[in-house]
């Protein structure tokens, strides 16, 4: 190859990575822009669910989420397809524990997870305006710099369970920066299920660490998403390492078995 023709090749190679950049940043801006324009249609609505008790309360407020998404993804080229919902047994609750790569997974996890839920979630995003009380409504909120914030978030999450509704969990903690499938289980939902005697859902969610990158900043790349219900996994007989090692290995199976 020429010398010319090398650095012709060099010099395209750089304008694509600058025009795909500039449409990544074109694209968060839309991204955020459609988001807190639709959340306002929605924000009245959810709000009133505060005054419903529930599970049919939660229920509502869920399925006015699930609306959301399913109007808010497509518009940022994001369409996604659930997999797996039969395994939720009418009459059951469970823990659904899912893999977190990014922060798309938030928007995705609850909203399509079939019944009455709620996630664990950290205590920062309740400081932003509107957006906060939303949060509240769907989540146990903890802080986790506080050991006392901790155990009252434990009590909720049994409460939560109590009442009928499922719990959504992230039980790497938070997002997997790293190669590997995922990262290392933390205890808590899996203490959760044996102490209450709740089966776990593992949920894998794909492409989401596609679309908002780590280490890009202002940045968007339109990907189309999966999640996937996994068979429960029933807690009798096992202990929490036990039971967290078990689904540990299931989702990573299933990750690797399935990466699209």
């Amino acid at each position: 190859m020429a010398n010319g023709e090398a650095k012709a090749i060099c010099r395209n190679h750089r304008y694509m990575k600058i025009l795909k950049m500039i449409g990544g940043r074109l694209m968060a801006i839309w991204a955020m822009l459609s988001f807190m324009l639709s959340f306002l249609v929605i924000f009245i609505p959810a709000m009133m669910t505060w005054l419903i008790p529930d599970p049919k309360g939660q229920g509502i407020f869920i399925a006015i989420a699930r609306l959301w998404m399913r109007i808010w993804l497509p518009l940022v080229g994001c369409p996604l397809k659930v997999k797996g919902k039969e395994h939720f047994q009418k009459g059951h609750t469970y823990i659904v524990t899912c893999n977190h790569n990014s922060l798309m997974d938030v928007p995705i996890s609850c909203p399509f997870i079939p019944g009455p839920n709620k996630t664990i979630a950290k205590s920062s995003f309740v400081k932003v305006p509107l957006f906060g009380v939303y949060y509240m409504k769907g989540s146990v909120i903890v802080n986790r710099n506080s050991e006392e914030s901790r155990r009252r978030s434990y009590d909720k999450m049994k409460a939560v369970l109590k009442k009928g509704m499922h719990m959504s969990v992230y039980p790497e903690g938070t997002r997997n920066r790293t190669n590997e499938p995922l990262k290392k289980f933390h205890d808590g939902a899996f203490r959760l299920a044996t102490e209450t005697g709740t089966a776990i859902i593992p949920a894998v969610i794909f492409n989401t660490r596609k679309v908002l990158p780590a280490g890009k900043g202002l940045f968007f790349s339109p990907h189309r998403l999966e999640m996937h219900f996994l068979a429960p996994v029933e807690t009798a007989n096992k202990t929490t390492d036990q039971l967290r090692d078990e689904v540990f290995r299931i989702m990573t199976d299933h990750y690797k078995g399935n990466s699209l």
